[in-house]
């Protein structure tokens, strides 16, 4: 599983940057890794450099293998929690998108 990471103008992209946030991804969806073959994490802050509510935002799409992309977005007040929320949410996508897959399958008709 491939993660690319892109953020905006107002999020420094660095090596540590990035090695967090495919720590998260790896970790959320590796009981679905051998379904995926690259995760796109879009970050960015709403707000530039003023301070808000809810305004950094984690977008995550997932390509997984011979089934359409999902996506998902979390807005949150720390980068943090929004890779953490998004990576989850992500993960349960997935998890319910591959379910769905394999009754679809096994179903005798």
């Amino acid at each position: 599983m491939q993660v690319q990471i892109n953020t905006d103008h107002n999020i420094q992209h660095d090596e540590a940057l990035e090695a967090w946030v495919t720590g998260v991804v790896e970790s959320a969806l590796a009981h679905s890794s051998n379904h995926i073959t690259r995760v796109e994490v879009h970050l960015s802050d709403e707000n530039g450099g003023k301070s808000g509510q809810h305004d950094k935002r984690c977008m995550m799409e997932a390509r997984l293998e011979r089934r359409s992309p999902v996506a998902v977005t979390d807005h949150a007040a720390t980068l943090d929690k929004a890779v953490n929320d998004a990576a989850g949410k992500l993960a349960r996508m997935i998890a319910s998108a591959v379910g769905r897959a394999a009754e679809f399958k096994a179903s005798p008709d």
